[in-house]
């Protein structure tokens, strides 16, 4: 079964730097989409960034293009979202997501696997 665990979430000033890792098993993931969505209280679980494994394409939200980036390691099976230039506005619960596919889709429903989340706030 598949099996994503997120790590690297924290506490940070404004202007800060975070990595965030998702570790991948279960499956071999050539053929998968790699995505992270983020949800903040009270509200709705947005895309933020994600990655076709095959290629390396990528796509960004444009609150975060320019300061995100996401990245895969083949031999890791893990993906990474460094995140630079943190805002308050992107304190939120950030959760990795994967969908067997070749288009890359921002709608939360079309990923089937999910990780439990790792927090991230940014203080001012």
């Amino acid at each position: 079964q598949v099996q994503l665990v997120e790590s690297g979430g924290g506490l940070v000033q404004a202007g800060d730097s975070l990595r965030l890792s998702c570790a991948a098993s279960g499956r071999t993931f050539s053929s998968y989409i790699m995505a992270w969505f983020r949800q903040a209280p009270g509200k709705e679980r947005d895309f933020v960034a994600g990655i076709r494994w095959s290629d390396g394409r990528t796509y960004y939200a444009d609150s975060v293009k320019g300061r995100f980036t996401i990245s895969r390691d083949n031999a890791k099976n893990t993906v990474y979202l460094q995140m630079n230039s943190l805002k308050p506005e992107d304190t939120a619960v950030y959760y990795c997501a994967a969908t067997p596919a070749v288009t890359l889709t921002t709608t939360p429903k079309r990923y089937g696997y999910w990780g439990q989340g790792t927090q991230v706030t940014v203080s001012s």
